[in-house]
């Protein structure tokens, strides 16, 4: 059986999240008027889109993705490469692209399991040449976008229920995987796999990955040192 190593991608590879992806597109709209509009409805949203993380990052997905409501989808792909460029590229965090290529040398699949929409994280999964992508999809009515998402809805549990069918599709061995995120809503999916890593981890994971013993990185810290399992790999 194969091995993979899955990545969360907001907050574990980038500092840059879901709310600041909006703002870009807000900012961005053809129409000044609308995108003062557009980009004014965001600032606002943003401390009820930071209590919905808190309680449920399902819901917190729910919420925001209904700011694309009436965006045409050749704008949103449009834009993709730019929000890439100007915003996700310069947030990379020092030991992200260093850590992805080990598991790649180690023989994981590298396989980029976000909330994120799929034509947003295209050129950032082409930038660190991810083998595999599962992410969230957007739903478009004559090429407009509708809001909503098409299911399921990438987010806490239904993040580890799609890795274990992605596991049974591929033939990968969970056991011998690995799994990065800086979320403790991302604890089902860290839990699915032999070698669970919390990365930038939030206060909350932090005390969940000392009470179950996982390792710790810190990616933005140039000087960080690989997991254990990667390091004795790494040595053979």
């Amino acid at each position: 059986m194969k091995k993979a190593a899955f990545y969360d991608l907001a907050g574990t590879l980038l500092s840059c999240n879901l709310v600041t992806m909006h703002a870009y597109y807000a900012r961005n709209d053809r129409s000044m008027v609308k995108s003062v509009y557009q980009f004014t409805k965001v600032l606002l949203s943003v401390p009820l889109l930071f209590g919905l993380d808190l309680y449920s990052r399902s819901l917190f997905n729910v919420f925001s993705f209904r700011a694309y409501r009436g965006m045409h989808r050749d704008r949103l792909i449009g834009l993709a490469d730019d929000l890439f460029e100007v915003t996700l590229k310069p947030s990379i965090f020092p030991q992200a692209q260093a850590l992805i290529d080990t598991t790649r040398d180690l023989g994981y699949r590298n396989v980029l399991v976000t909330g994120t929409l799929d034509f947003q994280i295209r050129p950032i999964a082409l930038h660190f040449g991810f083998d595999e992508v599962i992410c969230n999809r957007l739903e478009f009515k004559n090429h407009v976008a509708t809001g909503r998402v098409l299911p399921p809805l990438l987010a806490e549990n239904q993040k580890a229920d799609s890795l274990r069918e992605y596991a049974v599709q591929e033939d990968i061995d969970l056991a011998q995987s690995c799994a990065f995120s800086d979320s403790s809503a991302d604890v089902p999916m860290l839990s699915a796999v032999g070698h669970p890593v919390a990365t930038n981890p939030t206060r909350r994971l932090r005390r969940v990955a000392l009470e179950k013993h996982w390792p710790i990185l810190e990616l933005r810290e140039t000087s960080s040192k690989l997991p254990p399992f990667l390091t004795e790999a790494k040595a053979l």
